[in-house]
């Protein structure tokens, strides 16, 4: 019998999942899975169990929860020669990924009838000094903001509670000097920041990087520029129609290999989660998880 394993966290998705964690594995259980749940109970522990099921002969493994369950989870399987199919049940505040692959959270047996037609596609990842992410990788101050983010706000206000402190961060806005290489091409100068995305939906603006594909060996990638505070409202306001790219104070290229170093501080964000600081390179893995996918 095939096994099944669901990864969830408690406190997504306004603390639904314990709810709805039976109707899950009953559906599961329909498609022949031998079907399990672990409860997340603290930092790093999605990413231990993931890696103990991959170990463990599990075909399936589940993530339930937001983005920072499914980075867990990816850091967890990326390195095993065998990696169990990939499902995935969106219930976090921004659910980029699910977005990105159509699977909408609003109605879980719609996502458990993903995971029951077998349906999977190749998925890329990018790996980022001996981390893994599967949807963006960005720096600057106002990508800080989804970490910075108290869970009980994102519980109580949902993706509002990301516009809150992204109001308190613009004041303290500042631009780096960065030297970025990208498959053998060079930028030098100030940016005030940068987004590496695997998919076009990031931050729940599905519009940012529209050309993103997960599965093209390519990443997608944005540099702001040193502008002022207004310029990067305004650019904000173009980016929810996707005519951010013409301006001329950003800058938009593809590539499978970038190394960013900056002269100064600058945090990493990983879909969602604090990832370290600069320096880094970011090396496309091309369609090397198998994912469940409408």
């Amino acid at each position: 019998m095939k096994k099944a394993r669901v990864i969830y966290n408690p406190t997504s998705g306004k603390e639904q999942m314990k709810k709805q964690l039976p109707y899950i594995l009953n559906r599961l259980e329909e498609q022949g899975y031998e079907a399990s749940a672990h409860m997340t109970k603290r930092e790093g522990c999605a990413k231990e169990e993931a890696n103990r099921a991959g170990r463990n002969g599990f075909d399936v493994v589940i993530a339930a929860g937001g983005d920072g369950t499914i980075f867990e989870v990816i850091n967890g399987l990326a390195e095993l020669k065998k990696r169990p199919k990939l499902g995935l049940i969106p219930a976090g505040t921004t659910n980029d990924l699910a977005r990105a692959l159509g699977i909408r959270g609003n109605s879980i047996e719609r996502v458990c009838d993903i995971l029951s037609t077998g349906n999977s596609n190749p998925i890329d990842i990018g790996k980022v000094n001996n981390q893994y992410f599967i949807n963006i990788a960005a720096g600057g101050k106002l990508t800080e903001l989804t970490y910075d983010t108290p869970s009980k706000l994102k519980t109580m206000m949902g993706h509002l509670a990301y516009y809150v402190k992204g109001v308190e961060k613009l004041g303290s806005l500042k631009p780096k000097k960065v030297k970025i290489e990208y498959d053998g091409k060079l930028f030098e100068g100030e940016i005030m920041m940068f987004l590496i995305a695997n998919t076009n939906s990031v931050g729940g603006f599905e519009k940012l990087l529209p050309n993103a594909s997960y599965n093209d060996g390519m990443f997608d990638m944005i540099i702001i520029k040193k502008t002022n505070v207004a310029e990067i409202v305004r650019i904000g306001t173009q980016a929810l129609n996707g005519e951010h790219l013409h301006h001329n104070k950003v800058m938009y290229v593809q590539a499978n290999r970038i190394k960013i170093e900056a002269d100064s501080d600058m945090q990493l964000n990983l879909d969602g989660e604090y990832g370290g600081k600069l320096p880094a390179e970011f090396v496309n893995l091309h369609r090397h998880v198998e994912m469940f996918c409408p």
